[in-house]
Order: structure tokens, then sequence, then C-alpha cells
């Protein structure tokens, strides 16, 4: 790998680059619109419910309600009340930031069941077409799949084409949290996979739970499969652009800043979620110790300086990885930004050994998953550097910190 050439010349051909990208990805693909695309009759029609009803002669808060003062409203009602509003009003109590988990897991298996039945009728709808029919069976079975006795789903929308997010560990008790965010093509027919299954966000969690417990089994460690915004469908516009990945940062900093207790946070993220990392950053609590990237297309800055945040900035790119061939740059609100892997921008490069490709990073085995474990736990004298002078470890005065020394 070259260090970042910022020649004035070397500059206009990436620029020149990019833009040809941007027209060749018109021509394939079109314009798709940033926005979701969720179906919202049903969701409308659940918000409407919520908003009329009352819990022992109270409105319930509204539900953007900051996760703090609904979590004081959760901790006003009996267990049976929580329960009750939970089976009235599953697609809302599921979702809320601020509501107990172990109450978002029982109101995520209500709407499962629920949508699950609906993804049954509509596989013998003889209104749909063949491929409507087998797309609604494939909902179905991973709907299905999704209420497993042992799966702990924190979010869950099945609109559109679907958000979601899963719980590995105790959440309430842990004092270490990973939160993967996956990138491009993240949906709920995607959230796992039977073949390349590190490759898909649960996979990818699922992993970095194991790694971590086995890196320090002494440590409370929980991760989060955060599949729970819109990413982009395949390299098309909305991959070039930053307008998912700024809604998605909004939705991820809510996450965090309504998670139990008062665990140390890192975020690990891969591909367009490095995007969503990168905006997310400057607003992220402060309970986030650290930021890691994989596979990164740019965080939307030009060094991790410009993140504005005290977190520390750490990044791996395998040596096989097709990312490296897109131009790092933004031109005209299309591009990321510059590279995090070049020195120049400043981040702790680790070592990404063993990986395969743009989405090997979590396989079992690898240094990329070891190095990305060592962090979680905050075992940051395992760290593997991408050089062999340890510089991604300077300035940590122990092996085990919560920020930046």
């Amino acid at each position: 790998m070259t260090s970042f050439d910022s020649s004035p010349s070397l500059t206009a051909w990436r620029a020149l680059l990019a833009v040809a990208v941007v027209f060749v990805m018109l021509a394939t693909t079109g314009w798709s619109a940033v926005r979701d695309r969720h179906a919202e009759g049903e969701r409308e029609l659940a918000l409407a419910s919520w908003a009329r009803d009352r819990t022992v002669g109270r409105a319930l808060p509204e539900v953007g309600t900051p996760a703090h003062r609904m979590a004081h409203f959760f901790a006003t009602l009996t267990s049976w009340q929580r329960i009750a509003l939970a089976d009235r009003h599953p697609s809302i109590v599921g979702n809320l930031n601020g509501a107990p988990v172990t109450l978002r897991y029982h109101a995520n298996r209500l709407a499962l069941k629920r949508a699950a039945a609906v993804e049954q009728r509509r596989t013998y709808d003889e209104g749909l077409t063949a491929r409507g029919r087998d797309e609604a069976a494939r909902r179905m079975h991973r709907f299905r799949s999704m209420l497993a006795k042992d799966r702990q789903i924190l979010a869950f929308d099945p609109s559109g084409r679907g958000r979601a997010a899963e719980v590995f560990g105790d959440l309430d008790r842990a004092s270490r949290v990973s939160v993967v965010v996956p990138g491009v093509d993240t949906e709920l027919l995607t959230l796992e996979r039977t073949r390349r299954v590190n490759s898909a966000p649960v996979g990818m969690a699922r992993s970095l739970y194991g790694a971590e417990r086995a890196a320090a089994p002494g440590t409370r460690t929980a991760v989060i499969a955060w599949a729970d915004y819109t990413a982009p469908a395949g390299l098309g516009m909305d991959a070039m652009l930053g307008g998912l990945a700024t809604e998605g940062a909004v939705r991820l900093n809510a996450l965090v800043g309504a998670l139990p207790g008062t665990s140390t946070v890192a975020l690990f993220c891969h591909s367009y979620g490095s995007v969503v990392c990168g905006l997310a950053a400057g607003e992220t609590p402060h309970r986030v110790a650290d930021i890691a990237v994989a596979g990164s297309p740019g965080m939307r800055t030009e060094s991790a300086a410009g993140l504005d945040t005290d977190a520390r900035i750490w990044a791996m790119r395998d040596r096989d990885d097709w990312i490296e061939d897109v131009p790092h740059l933004e031109f005209g609100g299309i591009g990321h930004g510059a590279d995090p892997v070049d020195p120049a921008f400043g981040a702790r490069l680790v070592s990404a050994a063993g990986a395969f490709g743009h989405s090997g990073y979590f396989e079992p085995g690898t240094e990329s998953l070891g190095n990305l474990a060592a962090i979680g736990v905050g075992a940051y004298g395992s760290v593997r550097c991408a050089s062999a002078d340890g510089a991604c470890r300077s300035g940590i005065s122990g092996e085990r910190e919560t920020r930046r020394a």
C-alpha cells in the first residue's frame, strides 16, 4: 500500500475518475431516492393506536420522547403493566429507545409472529407475481428464523426492505458493548446468510462475541448486530452519497445513548457502515471509547482529527479488498473523503492478516477478528498493528483503558 499522494495532478485525475464512476453508475443503475421507502400504512396505524392509548389513567409518552425520559416512564410501571403495553403495541415498544431491553425482546417476538403470518398469507396471494410470492416466502422464513428461542431481537421493522438489531450476551449487565455497523445491501433478507455466514451482520456480531469472550473470559461483554438503518441497495448512487449515512448516524447515536447501564462502547464499522460511523462520531455519547473501521470507502472527513471525537479511531484493510481501488475523495458531495488506512489520515492502523476480500474481516482465526475483539474488550496491548513498530498502540498508557490517554 502506498501513502497518499496529494499532488495537484494526481488529485485532478482522481476527481476525473470519480466523475467517470458516477456516470457509469447513473447509466447502469439510475438515481434512487435517498429516503426510507417504508410502506407507511401499518406504521401510521400503530402510531395512532399508541397515541390514543392510556395506562393507569395516563397518556403514553410520545414515541420520539428522549430515551432517559422513556426509561423513567417504564420504571413507574409494574411488570404486568409493561407486559400489557408491549402486548398491545409490540411494533412500537419493540423499537423504543429507553424501554427495558428484555421488554423489547418480548415485544419483537410478538411483532415477528405477526409479520411471519402476514408473509405466509402473501405466499398464496394470486394478486402477487411469482417473484412477489417468492419474496414473501423468503421473508416468512427469515422471520421464523428470528423467532428461535434464544434470539434477542432489540429492534424489528418489517416495512420496506426492513430493519433489525440483534443482541448477543447480556446487554443489561455488560461492562463492554460492541456495536457492529454493516454496509451496503443490509436489510432483513441479508441479516444473516447460510453461505459466507460471517459476511452478514448477524454472523459478524456472533463471531465477534465469541472472539471477545475468548480474549477476555472474565469481562462481561455484549455485541449488537445493528442493521437498524436504511442502507444503500447495491453500488448505486445512494452508496456514493451521504444521505442514508446521515440518517443512519442519527439512529446509531440514539441507540448508543439509550443503552442500559454505564458500559463502555466500541463501534465496529464495515464498508459503508464506516461512513455512518464517521458522520456519527462528532455526536457520539462520551461512553464510546473506540471506533474501528474495516474496508472503509471513507468517513466523510479528511483526517481522524476532523471526526471531532475523543474516541480512538482504528482502521484496517485487507490487501485483497477491492475497496482500495475506489477513489477516496469527495467531489461535489459524491464520495466519502480520505482513505482511513492512509497514514496521513491519522487513524491507528491495525493488521487485517488472514482476512480475505471485502467481507472477510470477521472470520474466526483471522488476525483482523482478533484485533477487533481486543479493541472491543479493551485489551489494547494485544492489538497487532499494521506496522512492526507497534505504532497503533502509541499513547495508550495501559493494556486496558476506556478513553484516549
